[in-house]
């Protein structure tokens, strides 16, 4: 007999971060995140994770538990894992937006087709690749702890650093990146997010004037409001810096009408807007035809999610970005396994699934 999907079951964690999180949209201290297992018939457990991000998916802890265990939840226990299809179909429209908590979901019924198979994820997606390299994110603060931050994080190991900006007048954030690249040197590959923080005229100006003045920004992402795709393309149009779409891109049909635009030169996978694994491959897939590479980066999530994260970015070949520092921001992880961490470098144990014990 078939295994079905015979129980969920979430825990809520609240960790401690290494340090403060800030960008020009919050301040994050603590991270708080709902584990979400699946449970089979045949004792197996899929592991996902849905973290609430109110100011950019609209999620809280609170709508997340409610979605998974009185809603969304329900609907899928009984169900044969072998009718995947229909199970994250289940998934996808048991309820409109409440993308994080679909997204909990969706990924822990892929860990277990992946178990499944006796597979790592990442082979089941596409397999591209069996490591990956990440970026890692310097928070907004004064210029002095800014560059204190990334000059700790290249003796660390780290070689591209994701530098925050937007929540300042264009001159505080420029003058910020010219200290910052003068401390760091010319090796050292610079992204810029502006987390929504620029107008599109005010974003065109800075990042010329950086362009300009050398600085060498290998992209910029989401430097306006999610919901200006006219200013988003405005800005791409009018700038030879790469330009980045991530708040504005939620669903297949937001990637569609941006591609449409020519809003974009790259676009920011994340599983919380995705609402899981299968809606951000067909993103990429989307994006790949267009000649759009993609990043995949997260929001503030444990091991788990990132875990998730990791496996999609090593499985496809247009997936040429990543941003997936959060699970290092944390001071431990609520589950044990999974992903392993060695400086920059990102690799995968050699278990099926996500890998988490």
């Amino acid at each position: 007999m078939e295994p079905v999907i015979k129980e969920i079951q979430t825990q809520e964690a609240a960790v401690p971060l290494k340090r403060p999180f800030k960008t020009a949209l919050r301040t994050v201290t603590t991270a708080q995140t709902l584990i979400v297992k699946v449970i089979t018939s045949d004792g197996k457990i899929g592991y996902g994770e849905a973290a609430p991000t109110p100011v950019i998916t609209g999620d809280t802890l609170q709508s997340i538990k409610e979605a998974v265990e009185n809603v969304i939840g329900p609907k899928i226990i009984g169900r044969q894992l072998v009718d995947s299809e229909d199970i994250k179909a289940t998934i996808d429209q048991a309820m409109v937006h409440n993308s994080s908590p679909k997204a909990a979901l969706n990924i822990a019924v892929n860990d277990l087709i992946a178990q499944s198979y006796g597979v790592p994820m990442y082979q089941l997606l596409g397999g591209h690749s069996d490591k990956i390299t990440t970026d890692y994110t310097v928070s907004v603060g004064t210029i002095e702890d800014m560059i204190a931050q990334a000059q700790d994080l290249i003796a660390k190991g780290f070689t591209t650093l994701k530098i925050k900006v937007g929540d300042d007048s264009e001159e505080a954030d420029l003058d910020k990146i010219v200290a910052i690249r003068k401390a760091v040197g010319p090796a050292i590959k610079i992204r810029l997010d502006a987390n929504q923080g620029w107008h599109p005229k005010q974003a065109v100006a800075v990042i010329n004037r950086m362009q300009d003045l050398s600085l060498n920004i290998e992209l910029v992402e989401q430097p306006v409001k999610a919901d200006d795709f006219d200013g988003l393309a405005y800005v791409t149009a009018n700038t030879t810096t790469m330009i980045m779409a991530d708040e504005s891109i939620f669903s297949v049909a937001d990637a569609a009408r941006i591609i449409k635009m020519h809003g974009c030169d790259i676009i920011n996978l994340k599983l919380m807007k995705a609402g899981g694994i299968d809606n951000a491959v067909k993103i990429n897939t989307l994006a790949e035809a267009a000649g759009i590479p993609c990043m995949v980066g997260s929001m503030i999530e444990s091991s788990v999610s990132v875990t998730a994260a990791a496996h999609l970015a090593a499985s496809k070949r247009n997936i040429r970005y990543v941003d997936l520092d959060a699970s290092m921001m944390f001071s431990s992880n609520p589950v044990s396994g999974g992903i392993i961490n060695q400086q920059n470098e990102i690799t995968f144990p050699d278990q099926p699934g996500l890998g988490f014990n």
